[in-house]
């Protein structure tokens, strides 16, 4: 058993190790997706894939989909059969992250001819081929190049294959390889750093380091759980869907130091691209769990273990081939508000009205004049939620922690000029505290060719605004306008040149009776322009 000084030097080593390794993916990466809006994670797993450690600003669903990925590749390649300098690939939306454009990358890490470790990565490629991504998708096969568990280094060598197939599939192959020998730069780091760390401290194996951790993650876990009345905790949304609302249903039962948390009575899988795997739906709701009751706890695979999620299978939270996924986010993104509203009458004091995400992003891809093609993609934020001691943020991406691509990025990288972003305006405050705010964004395409556009954007009807908590109402609900005309936020658009959109991302709910609020807050939204 390892010391309580030993274990945290080893521990705050991990974690360097694998934000190093992030940062070198970000500063060798093509796209803005990955550069600028950090749409990815890199995480370091036992031997047995059980997750160890992972980089801050990793992506809460990437690093609880990675260690499964990692433990899918093993199923499918034994250690027997693999060898110092292999890296494995996929992006099945049911054994990586639930859509395509996301790619899972996986590297053995040796130590006297044994598997001792994996290092792993998952980053949003800018194009996966197909159809723009877009949610009104009817089956996988639509949605881009599916790439199933393989080897893509052979003892370090490229295959050229599948780099030839990619190359093939994609609008832009350069940004597509470039983030993904970004990736293997990544793990390559990761590699050597664990080396060096088991060299360092004698470490033959790090089974031990790795029970350790996540022994006592589970330890805490347990403990705040405990902390909890036993019961079954219900909470039920509403999405926009496509054609009509989407509605999730949730029960979470916690027993002793346990709980449950099972989405029967949610509705159906649909023929459109917002279905979620079950790995998603898991990483999700497990974060939102995590997030409540235990944020400051390492993140490993130790704090799931008392954790059981499910979903009956065929369900909008289960999907199964061939489902369409590209849109995933617009779905799974309620499971961690669901936690919370489902939790808030027993810990009023540790969640937050609903937040006015899902996030948002646009798609635009076409041809410049030379035939050569585009595709871009951008996020934006729209507010977070109230709480019981404060406003909520403006404009703050959760549960995911991307970043709003930077105005200065968009105009560089795609033929769009940006007329103005700014934080929206509100009749009056939603609460006591007021959810924080989203943003409008004014774009003008400028492609000489016909452009296509897509948006994921969510909580744009009235009864799938962001809630509020404690008396606090709804947030905005968020809107797409063309030249002035609003538009259906599922479905693909042909802009010309010229074309106007505009963007207004959702505001956060309120929290408490907005007579409460007091005069001096009511003054300060007035002053920073938050109110009308």
């Amino acid at each position: 058993m390892l010391n309580g000084i030993t274990l945290e030097l080893l521990w705050r080593r991990l974690i360097s190790m694998v934000d190093e390794a992030a940062a070198s993916l970000v500063r060798t990466s093509f796209s803005s997706i990955v550069r600028e809006s950090n749409d990815f994670a890199c995480v370091v797993t036992d031997a047995r894939g059980n997750s160890i450690a992972q980089a801050s600003n990793s992506i809460p669903s990437f690093i609880g989909t990675a260690p499964r990925t990692i433990r899918g590749f093993l199923d499918v390649f034994p250690e027997h059969t693999l060898q110092e300098g292999d890296v494995l690939i996929t992006n099945d939306i049911w054994l990586g992250t639930g859509h395509l454009p996301d790619i899972t990358v996986g590297k053995p890490i040796f130590r006297d001819g044994k598997i001792v470790a994996w290092a792993g990565s998952v980053a949003h490629a800018p194009d996966i081929g197909g159809r723009v991504r877009s949610a009104d998708a009817t089956s996988v096969f639509e949605e881009g190049l599916q790439i199933p568990p393989m080897k893509v280094l052979r003892a370090g060598v490229m295959d050229e294959t599948l780099e030839r197939i990619l190359r093939k599939n994609v609008r832009v192959p350069d940004q597509v390889m470039g983030d993904l020998y970004a990736q293997f730069t990544g793990l390559a780091l990761m590699e050597r750093q664990t080396l060096a760390l088991m060299r360092e401290y004698g470490l033959v194996t790090l089974e031990g380091l790795s029970h350790e951790l996540r022994s006592r993650s589970e330890k805490a876990m347990r403990a705040a759980i405990r902390a909890v009345p036993d019961g079954t905790y219900r909470a039920e949304a509403i999405s926009d869907g496509i054609d009509t609302p989407i509605r999730l249903k949730m029960a979470l039962t916690v027993k002793g130091d346990e709980i449950a948390i099972d989405f029967a009575g949610s509705d159906a899988q649909v023929q459109k691209s917002i279905n979620v795997c079950l790995a998603y739906t898991t990483a999700y709701t497990s974060y939102g769990v995590k997030a409540v009751l235990c944020p400051e706890v390492p993140n490993n695979d130790g704090a799931l273990a008392p954790l059981t999620v499910t979903a009956p299978s065929g369900s909008i939270l289960n999907s199964t081939p061939p489902a369409a996924g590209g849109a995933r986010a617009l779905i799974g993104h309620f499971l961690p508000a669901m936690v919370l509203n489902a939790l808030a009458h027993v810990v009023p004091g540790k969640v937050i009205a609903g937040v006015g995400s899902p996030l948002w992003c646009v798609n635009m891809a076409g041809t410049h004049p030379d035939g050569r093609g585009f595709a871009n993609l951008f996020f934006l934020n729209g507010g977070y939620g109230a709480h019981a001691s404060g406003d909520g943020v403006n404009v703050l991406s959760w549960p995911s922690n991307i970043s709003s691509t930077p105005v200065e990025i968009i105009e560089q990288v795609a033929p769009l000029k940006v007329h103005y972003r700014r934080f929206r305006e509100v009749d009056e405050a939603n609460g006591q505290y007021r959810g924080g705010t989203g943003q409008e964004m004014l774009l003008e395409s400028l492609s000489v060719n016909p452009a296509t556009i897509s948006f994921m954007a969510e909580r744009t009807r009235p009864e799938s605004a962001a809630p509020g908590l404690a008396g606090g109402t709804a947030g905005a609900p968020g809107e797409i306008l063309i030249d002035g005309v609003k538009v259906n936020p599922k479905a693909q658009q042909i802009v010309k040149r010229g074309a106007k959109v505009l963007l207004r991302t959702p505001g956060g709910g309120g929290y408490g009776d907005a007579n409460a609020r007091v005069a001096a807050r009511i003054e300060q939204d007035r002053l920073r322009g938050h109110q009308k």
